[in-house]
C-alpha cells in the first residue's frame, strides 16, 4: 500500500449525510413560504453540491428562481446546516475500520468533495474522521471541481500522491467521470446517492459494502503495489 493514494468522495460514499442534507434543503425551502421536498427526490442531487440540490428542489415545485434569490435560499440552507452538520449524519458501515486499515498499511487518504472545503472539515472533525486524512479538497478549494480531472488530481497531489498510483472511490456518475477524465481508476459504491444504478456507470469495480473494498483496490493496484496490505 505504500505510495498508493486513495481518494474518497464524501457525501454518499464515506459519510451517509442525506438525513441532514434534507433536513437543510427543507428548512431553507419551508423558511420561504415553500413545501418541503421528499428526501428521495433530493438523494440524487446531492453529489452536485447543495446549489444544485436547492434549484432542483425549486423545479420540483414548478419553479425557478433568479440567482440572487437562489442566493438567499442558499444562505439560508448553509446557515442552518452548518450548526446541524453531523446531527444525524454517520460514515457508512465499515467505513471507519477501512480507513484505519489502509492508513495504518501505509495508504495516502485524501478526500475529493463537491462539498465546500469548510463544511468538509467541520463535519469529518464532528465524526472524529479528520485525523485519517493527508488532503481534503472542496468545490471551492481549487478554480475548478468535478467532475474537472484537476480537483482529483488537486486532490491527490495535496496529499502527496501521484495520479499514476491513486485510485478513486466514489458513488455516482459524477466521481466516475472526473475520475476517467484523470486517467484514475475509480471503484463506485452502490450504497451511495445515485441517480443511476450504479453498476451501469462504467466505473472499474463496484462494491456493496466497505469490507469488498480492499480486495477490489488490490485487483486495481497500480503496477509495483504490494500484492497485500500488512
Amino acid at each position: 500500500m505504500h505510495d498508493l493514494t486513495l481518494v474518497f468522495d464524501l457525501d454518499g460514499t464515506l459519510v451517509d449525510t442525506a438525513p441532514d442534507l434534507i433536513a437543510a434543503a427543507n428548512h431553507a425551502l419551508t423558511g420561504f413560504g415553500l413545501a418541503p421536498v421528499a428526501g428521495g427526490l433530493l438523494r440524487p442531487w446531492i453529489g452536485y453540491g447543495a446549489r444544485r440540490m436547492l434549484v432542483e428542489s425549486l423545479r420540483e415545485q414548478g419553479s425557478e428562481w433568479p440567482e440572487p434569490e437562489v442566493d438567499r435560499l442558499l444562505e439560508r440552507f448553509l446557515a442552518f446546516y452548518e450548526r446541524n452538520i453531523a446531527a444525524k449524519s454517520r460514515p457508512f458501515p465499515g467505513a471507519v475500520a477501512a480507513l484505519e486499515k489502509f492508513r495504518g498499511a501505509g495508504a495516502r487518504l485524501a478526500v475529493c468533495t463537491n462539498k465546500r472545503e469548510v463544511l468538509s472539515r467541520e463535519l469529518l472533525a464532528a465524526l472524529d474522521l479528520g485525523h485519517l486524512f493527508d488532503a481534503l479538497a472542496g468545490r471551492d478549494t481549487f478554480p475548478v471541481s468535478k467532475p474537472h480531472p484537476d480537483h482529483l488530481i488537486g486532490s491527490i497531489r495535496r496529499a502527496g500522491g501521484e495520479p499514476d498510483r491513486a485510485i478513486m472511490i466514489g458513488d455516482t456518475h459524477v466521481d466516475v467521470e472526473t475520475a476517467r477524465a484523470a486517467s484514475v481508476p475509480v471503484i463506485a459504491c452502490t450504497f451511495g446517492y445515485s441517480e443511476t444504478p450504479v453498476r451501469t456507470l462504467g466505473a472499474d469495480a463496484v462494491i456493496d459494502h466497505f469490507d469488498e473494498l480492499e480486495p477490489a483496490i488490490l485487483a486495481l493496484r497500480p503496477s509495483r503495489q504490494p500484492l497485500a496490505l500488512d
